[in-house]
């Protein structure tokens, strides 16, 4: 019997409930409110009683799991109608199909019934050949040369009994090959014992240098980390190495297992009868050149699948760090765009985000007109009243660094202090419409000069301009599935926007597009409102804003702020809505609800459960006494800055042992990248993150973490940093080796020890780089 609508939604309900950790009403609540258009940022905070409180991290994965299950319910509903057609839906068989939880347990019973061109198997099928096989599968004491004579048939293409032979073990290749419990079976023994193998193409060792890990190498399927694997199938993709599947440590086990599965499913065993030798060759063919290869296919489709959602979810995080970046705020900002040969780009904005001066300066090769510059950003920092400089961290940062340090010796009064910033993605601004468009007569070198002073100030508003995949903090992003990419990133960023909250009268329509509930072209018409009319006073105001109706202010006015308005709520997260609420506790207090703001001793003394009522329950009257004692809170940290080493500059100025501060630029499964001013990120491998186990490297750090590690090794060839934040370990040098490992090819490997402690045979320190010279060979070429 055939499910209804709610049966399903039900059903749907309860799966998602369950992989959550929620119940089934919290589940259709949540999906009832996302039917109707509602953003996960809305519903985790402003719809807390009617999803009894689920979070944005369960809503998201709640969206998630409801698209593909979804999509499993309407491939089921075309799989059972196109067997229906064909005559062959048993109720057995809808069973089955009705209870497949995934859609490669569904995919497996559509197999036999699938549509597909002419097989070999249906060649011979029209040739009669169907009794053949199926005689000699049920009596197996027949020779199968004698009994296939029998079925000789030029006129329909059989010409002897080889042929008519081939043609039955071709109908029962296709018949196990297709069987969807066979099929299963071996599927999971397989993804569970199977060993990737990768081996070089031959001629291609030079070519594929960054790939020499790799060359003769094998690892579990099961077991091997989404950065590796997605290293490899790059590689695969640019004709560098062969992949293949087997069945273990010991292959030709695993495929005699394999053949032996095969002839288990079909009662075929080697008695000595005529027949048995030719029914085991077909199980034997059926595993090695049909299920093997298919599975092969199959199980690398889902272990890609699994490795593009960690890499995803490693981005995912990776930008939310950066995007939530502490913002150095209201502060009169430079920008120096570093070069060299086409010069240092300078622009200014003040405190409000304006671009207010532009200017090329020249201080580096081939002019070196170093005095100069520095007389010209001392001019601008005067006449401005500059606070920060922003230095981009590309070529020539360093360079520009030091130009930057002297404005601010031999101008103590100013003030000034100089950060050097991550410009990612500065460049992929400067040359898109948005930049165009803001800035319509600015040369283009100079756009980039603008995004580096304003990231500065405030990441989230200047980062959320730039394609999320341009902004360079993920691992192997361009082998992921763009599509699927994007959809993550963009959840990413708009919780990260939602989060922070924004200020409806300064942000750009980039920004306010991020808001829940509004598209990007209601986004630029409140800029053009705001333009033509003045800044908003109140909320309500918003609904003048062609296009921006009622549902569209009930999602985004919450997380929209207007300071110094008319009304003092309009600058916190309290949404609208909830006003009366808010009315109720000021008259409870005698005092106006301005006085009532702030006022933290006497808000927390206050219980939630004497202001609630049939649309406000506890959680949301618990949020709103947490935001009035301090309405529009930033949950971002507190601005500071790393200071890199003087006169370390430059790969040939880091010598072994150094301790240097840097900043966290990526984390990836194997570790992170850290940048100490060098023009390259050095790799903190994961094993050298702590003294304690680290499983996943986000649980020590995250991007933008100012850190102090230790520099364990140096190779200049291949441009390689490696680092410990374990700044008690030193790196032990062997007599005659110099402390810099200059030759690319050398094997020799530094070793960790305590200080004061000597390393014995049975407490012998393992190699400090055999796990960082893989993870360099993978890492940087994705990332």
């Amino acid at each position: 019997m055939k499910d209804t609508p709610k049966q399903l939604a039900q059903h749907i309900a309860r799966t998602i409930a369950a992989e959550i950790g929620a119940q089934t009403a919290q589940a259709l609540a949540a999906i009832a409110l996302l039917d109707e258009g509602a953003s996960v940022p809305f519903i985790a905070r402003y719809r807390k009683e009617i999803t009894g409180g689920l979070d944005d991290t369960q809503l998201r994965n709640l969206e998630t799991r409801l698209t593909y299950l979804r999509e499993l319910e309407e491939r089921r509903a075309t799989v059972l109608a196109s067997i229906d057609e064909q005559g062959k839906l048993s109720d057995a068989l809808r069973a089955e199909i009705e209870a497949a939880d995934s859609k490669a347990r569904l995919e497996d019973l559509y197999l036999p019934y699938k549509p597909k061109r002419r097989t070999r198997a249906q060649i011979a099928r029209e040739a009669g050949l169907e009794p053949l096989a199926d005689g000699l599968l049920a009596d197996p004491t027949q020779a199968p040369e004698t009994f296939a004579a029998g079925f000789v048939d030029a006129d329909k293409g059989v010409a002897d009994g080889k042929a008519a032979l081939d043609g039955a073990r071709a109908i029962l290749m296709e018949r196990w090959g297709e069987d969807p419990a066979l099929v299963g079976e071996l599927r999971n023994w397989l993804g569970e014992t199977g060993v990737i193998r990768a081996r070089v193409a031959e001629g291609k060792e030079e070519a594929g240098a960054k790939y020499r890990d790799y060359f003769e190498h094998s690892e579990a399927l099961a077991k091997i980390p989404s950065h590796r694997l997605l290293a490899l199938f790059r590689a695969r993709k640019e004709e560098i190495l062969y992949l293949d599947l087997d069945p273990g440590k010991d292959a030709e086990a695993g495929h005699l297992y394999g053949d032996g599965r095969v002839a288990l499913h079909a009662g075929v065993s080697d008695q000595g009868r005529a027949a048995d030798r030719w029914l085991l060759d077909s199980c034997r063919m059926t595993w090695r050149a049909k299920l093997h290869l298919h599975l092969l296919l199959d199980l690398f489709g889902q272990a890609r699948e699994k490795a593009e959602a960690e890499a995803i979810a490693i981005f995912g995080d990776n930008l939310k760090d950066l995007l939530l970046a502490a913002p150095a705020g209201a502060r009169t900002v430079m920008g120096l765009d570093p070069g060299i040969r086409t010069g240092v780009k300078v622009a200014v904005v003040d405190r409000t985000g304006k671009l207010v001066a532009t200017d090329t300066i020249y201080p580096h090769e081939p002019r070196k007109q170093w005095d100069q510059s520095l007389h010209s950003l001392h001019k601008l920092c005067v006449q401005h009243g500059v606070e920060l400089i922003a230095i981009g961290n590309g070529t020539a940062s360093r360079e520009t660094d030091k130009l930057a340090g002297e404005v601010i010796a031999k101008h103590p009064e100013l003030k000034l202090q100089k950060i050097v910033v991550s410009e990612a993605g500065a460049s992929v601004y400067s040359a898109s419409e948005l930049a165009a468009k803001e800035f319509p007569e600015l040369d283009v070198s100079l756009r980039g000069a603008v995004s580096i002073a304003r990231r500065l100030q405030d990441p989230l508003a200047e980062l959320v301009k730039i394609e999320p995949k341009a902004i360079g903090v993920g691992q192997y992003q361009h082998d992921v599935d763009p599509y699927r990419m994007a959809r993550a990133l963009d959840a990413r960023v708009e919780d990260c926007v939602n989060a922070v909250g924004v200020h409806v009268n300064t942000a750009s329509a980039a920004l306010l597009a991020r808001v829940s509930g509004l598209s990007s072209s209601v986004a630029e018409n409140i800029v053009l409102h705001r333009d033509q009319n003045g800044p908003f006073k109140r909320r309500r105001e918003l609904l003048k804003v062609p296009r921006l109706g009622e549902k569209t202010f009930e999602q985004c006015a919450g997380f929209l702020r207007i300071a110094d308005g008319d009304e003092p709520l309009d600058a916190s997260s309290v949404h609208p809505e909830a006003y009366p609420v808010v009315e109720r506790i000021a008259k409870d207090s005698g005092r106006a609800v301005k006085q009532l703001i702030g006022d933290a001793g006497y808000l927390r003394g206050l219980k939630p459960e004497s202001f609630t009522d049939e649309k406000f329950g506890v959680p949301t009257v618990r949020d709103i006494l947490k935001e009035l004692e301090k309405p529009g809170r930033d949950p971002r940290p507190e601005f500071k800055a790393a200071r890199f080493a003087e006169g370390v500059e430059d790969l040939k100025h880091l010598k072994i042992g150094m301790i240097l501060e840097g900043v966290v630029t990526n984390v990836a499964a194997f570790g992170a990248f850290v940048d100490i001013g060098v023009h390259q990120d050095g790799l903190v491998h994961i094993s050298a993150l702590s003294d304690t186990y680290v499983k996943d490297p986000r649980e020590v750090v995250k991007a933008g973490d100012i850190v102090k590690v230790r520099v364990l090794e140096v190779d200049i060839p291949r441009k390689r940093i490696a680092l410990t934040r374990r700044l008690e370990d030193v790196p032990v040098v062997k007599p005659g080796q110099d402390n810099q490992r200059r030759d690319a090819d050398s094997s020799r490997t530094r070793i960790l020890s305590r200080p004061g402690k000597t390393a014995s045979p049975a407490t012998k320190p393992q190699p400090a780089n055999s796990a960082l010279a893989a993870a360099f060979a993978r890492a940087k070429s994705g990332a």
